[in-house]
Parts: structure tokens; sequence; C-alpha cells
């Protein structure tokens, strides 16, 4: 349950097709043997064949509906019946919906945007190189190929990678519906665990990436989890940008799985602004995040125990952000 181009205008709006899944109340037989029902509830299913069609049908239905794209992580919660929608808006074919532009001082990238796809984006990596950096640790090759951008933040898990990626740059999310479209910064997108502040008749259109124009620039993204590819117990994420004398100035710094959303630490990453970046600066700089995080506990870990990786994961990431920013 890991999570979850600018193309020519959709076609004309796909004719509305409606399936009905029965299939969770009893088992059918299939070639004359039975096969056991499949465990989500039942539920109708449309899919939309241009960003106005979907806003409509999730004006029509509201808080019924989920839209589902790559599906890594509401196929799953489904599957559990942790998520009952009556409806499925299906937004995958959505050209208009898959693309990556960078312009100027941001790169734009389609919420249906497959995360694979970010992934060896030679241009986006250069230009917003902590996603990249970020994608590496988001579950295995087969989730990315499914797994889209938007999908991930709307999911928002407060231990996903792309999440935190969001919040510690201030990506802007743009969200769609039949009455226009409004503009959130990622710290007023993400809203708990799980939840985010986009309305029941909205659809995420795509995220703008702010792009950092120093030359001398890094960043960093570094998490512990069980396995690679399971969820974070923590994860860190650090960019900071040097003058020629080797000074900061600029910074930013977040934690993931240390709070009910990612977090992110402007005024501890102020304090750097006009250091070094000398071990000890960036030490007690991990050692401030940590103590503003909130973690929870659980079989996996503490909370005392994640506090401590939170400190420890904090400073590396601005350790490797600095090296990168020196070298290059």
């Amino acid at each position: 349950m890991k999570t979850p181009r600018l193309s020519a205008p959709a076609k004309g709006c796909t004719r509305l097709r409606s399936l009905v899944y029965h299939f969770a109340s009893s088992p059918h037989s299939i070639s004359g043997t039975h096969a056991p029902a499949v465990k989500s509830a039942p539920f109708e299913y449309a899919r939309a064949g241009s960003l106005a069609e979907a806003c409509e049908l999730l004006a029509r239905h509201g808080d019924s509906a989920k839209l589902i794209a790559g599906g890594q992580s509401l196929v799953p919660l489904m599957a559990m019946r942790l998520l009952r929608p009556a409806w499925l808006i299906d937004i995958n074919e959505i050209p208009a919906l898959k693309f990556i532009r960078v312009e100027g001082d941001a790169a734009r990238v389609g919420a249906c945007t497959r995360q694979c796809t970010m992934e060896r984006d030679d241009e986006l990596a250069a230009r917003v190189p902590l996603l990249r950096q970020a994608l590496a640790w988001v579950g295995h090759a087969q989730t990315r190929n499914r797994g889209t951008l938007g999908g991930s933040l709307a999911h928002a898990d407060p231990s996903a990678e792309l999440p935190l990626a969001a919040q510690v740059l201030g990506a802007r999310l743009v969200l769609r519906s039949q009455k226009g479209a409004r503009n959130l910064e990622a710290g007023q997108f993400f809203s708990g665990p799980m939840s985010t502040a986009a309305r029941a008749d909205e659809c995420l259109e795509e995220i703008h990436w702010p792009i950092w124009t120093e030359k001398r620039a890094g960043s960093a993204f570094t998490e512990i989890s069980m396995r690679h590819g399971d969820f974070a117990m923590v994860s860190a994420a650090a960019q900071v940008a040097l003058d020629a004398e080797g000074r900061c100035t600029r910074a930013a710094l977040g934690l993931g799985g240390v709070g009910g959303t990612p977090l992110a630490f402007p005024k501890v990453a102020a304090r750097l602004l006009g250091t070094r970046l000398e071990d000890a600066a960036v030490q007690e700089a991990g050692n401030a995040a940590a103590a503003e995080s909130e973690p929870g506990g659980d079989l996996h870990a503490s909370a005392e125990y994640r506090r401590h990786l939170a400190r420890v994961l904090a400073a590396r990431a601005l350790r490797e952000a600095r090296d990168r920013a020196r070298a290059a």
C-alpha cells in the first residue's frame, strides 16, 4: 500500500460508462469454478475523458466519489474496506493532466503525471533535484510506474516522500472545480493525516515546484524504514544555497513521519543563514527541528526513537545538501 506533458486538448467528453460491481456480496462462477468475491464494497465507475467532465462528475456526486489515477494507495484501502466510495471517477486518461513544463522560476507538473516519468526527466531533475532524490525512496519501480504525483499528494500520508518534498519547497497546488481554479501552498493543502483542504468537488490539476536559481545550491532526501520501499519511520529533506564565500544564503528543511502532516521548519532553516553550515550549526538545526516535531509511537518505533531519528536524519540531509552545494 505504498504510494499513491502539455498535451493536446482532450477530445470530446467520453460518454459516461457506469459499471456496478456486486462481486463483494457473493462469489461468481467462472468457467465452472467459483472465484472468490472481490474485497471492495460495491461501487459505480465512471471514466472522465476531460478535466471538465471530471469536475462535472465531482459536482454531481460530491462526498460519495473518489478520484482514481494510479490507484497505488486508493485500491488497497478499498480492498480492506477502509474506504467505501459509492463512485469511482477515473481520471487516468485525461491528457491535460499529464505534462512536465519547466518555465522560468517554476516547474509545472500535471497531477496525473506518472512518478516514473518525473524520475526520468533530466531537465526536471536539474532544476528541482529534490524531486528525483525523493522519488528514489517511493515504493518500488512497479509502484512508481503506476503511481501519480497528484495521487500521492492527495493521499497526504504524513510519512510519504512527495508530500514532504512539496512542503519543504513550498510547492503550489492548483485545484479545479466547475467554479474555477484556486491555488494553495503545500502548507495550506495538507490539513492532517491523510487529509487535505481539497473540497469534495475539486480535482488536483497541476503542481508548481519552485526553482532555486542560485548557482551554488544543493539538496538531499533521506529516510529510515524497515526495508527499502516500506513506509518511512522518519524521513528528512533539505535544500540550501551558498554564496561565493560559502555562506548560506537560503535554506529549507523538513521532516516526514513525525507529525500529522509533513513538517517544514522555516524558522529553524533561517538560523542557518549567514553561517558556513559548519557541522555544529547543522546538528543544532537538526536538534531544533526534532524538538518541534510531534512523533507518535507504534509497534515499529517508539516516539522517543522517532525523535532520535529526526535529529540524525535532519542533520544528515543538511550535510549532504551542503556538500552538494559546495561541489556545484
